[in-house]
């Protein structure tokens, strides 16, 4: 499953310096209380649940699903400045998306990414 992080509009209103507005940095507030994104006329984002990690994988159990693994799909890279141009240049991608294997499913830094993916499947019977 593909899901939103909590944390992922904070973290990105921040990068982008638009925290400092009231008003976004109330809505963001607002998701991080209870990962409800409902829809605003100013085309915001669309309406979506921003998840905890653990969240998730409450789910897969309460679906009778093992999982296998949790994965940051960014980790910490996106918020740094530059990264899109480190991208492009395929000696630094490399070196970053090594980077991000080292860290991607480290429990304590999933909520720094803004998606995760959780792998699981069905037990054997």
């Amino acid at each position: 499953a593909a899901t939103i992080n909590r944390y992922a509009q904070l973290h990105d209103l921040l990068r982008e310096e638009r925290y400092f507005t009231p008003e976004h940095r109330e809505r963001t507030d607002a998701v991080l209380t209870n990962g409800r994104h409902p829809y605003h006329d100013e085309g915001f984002f669309t309406v979506a649940h921003f998840a905890q990690p653990d969240q998730v994988t409450a789910e897969f159990t309460d679906a009778r699903l093992d999982v296998e693994g949790q994965y940051g799909v960014e980790g910490v890279a996106w918020l740094m400045g530059g990264v899109e141009d480190w991208l492009d240049d395929p000696a630094r991608r490399e070196t970053v998306l090594a980077a991000c294997r080292h860290i991607e499913s480290e429990p304590s830094l999933l909520g720094a990414s803004g998606h995760l993916l959780t792998a699981g499947r069905r037990p054997s019977e």
